[in-house]
């Protein structure tokens, strides 16, 4: 079996972009990390950043369980021809790690990789923000990005080390091989009836805490609206 591989690395620190005064609402001041640049060499990998990264809005972004954000190599084909940007570069969506081989479909919730010495595990499923749509200058970016299911997800470090560009990924642990990124992505974004799948997928003990919250929020208000639910509880058939 050949493994997937590193195609690239992307860091940024956050910096001002946009003019004060302007007309246009995309060319107005705004502050963000998301315009990350390839790294050529080794990088040392710590707890909750690459070296020379770092995330303007920590509420929502970075932290323990969003130390990296992978973006499959094998989506950037279809973006490009989607958007008409035939030189759109990897790290266009703002990701660390550039994956080949790797799609939301083949990773797990939980999954445990090892890249060069560092030793990573899947949080969660990406959800684009605004800032995807403001960088590349296109309003519906990050809903698009969502509906396709092309979303990305997140590792958390389990183990610090030293990753550079071209090294494989190697799969250590898959436990929870049902729950892809792909149907969990599936259960936040569509089936958001599913009561049942929602508490399923938040019972899943490495996913991220917010979003392990959201679900349970959701399934919170649904059973305090609906009746028979608040009879039966939202774990019952």
């Amino acid at each position: 079996m050949t493994h997937p591989v590193l195609r690239s690395i992307q860091v940024g620190l956050p910096r001002q972009f946009g003019t004060e005064g302007a007309t246009n609402p995309m060319d107005r001041p705004w502050t963000s990390g998301f315009d990350k640049r390839p790294v050529v060499g080794p990088l040392r990998l710590g707890l909750t950043n690459l070296d020379g990264d770092g995330q303007a809005d920590l509420v929502h972004h970075g932290g323990p369980d969003k130390a990296i954000l992978a973006y499959s190599a094998d989506h950037y084909d279809g973006w490009r021809h989607e958007l008409q940007m035939p030189d759109l570069p990897f790290g266009a969506f703002g990701e660390n790690f550039t994956v080949e081989g790797l799609t939301e479909a083949k990773v797990c919730l939980g999954d445990i990789w090892q890249v060069g010495e560092s030793v990573l595990q899947v949080s969660q499923p990406r959800q684009p923000c605004w800032k995807l749509a403001r960088r590349w200058r296109i309003k519906s970016l990050a809903l698009q990005v969502q509906e396709s299911g092309r979303t990305g997800w997140y590792f958390r470090v389990l183990q610090e080390g030293v990753v550079a560009p071209g090294l494989s990924l190697q799969r250590l642990e898959c436990a929870h091989p049902e729950w892809t990124v792909e149907r969990a992505n599936d259960v936040m974004h569509f089936d958001k009836d599913n009561l049942n799948l929602a508490a399923a997928l938040a019972a899943i003990r490495p996913l991220a805490a917010s979003w392990k919250a959201t679900l349970m929020k959701r399934a919170e208000r649904k059973a305090h609206s609906d009746p028979v639910m608040r009879l039966i509880g939202p774990n019952e058939p």
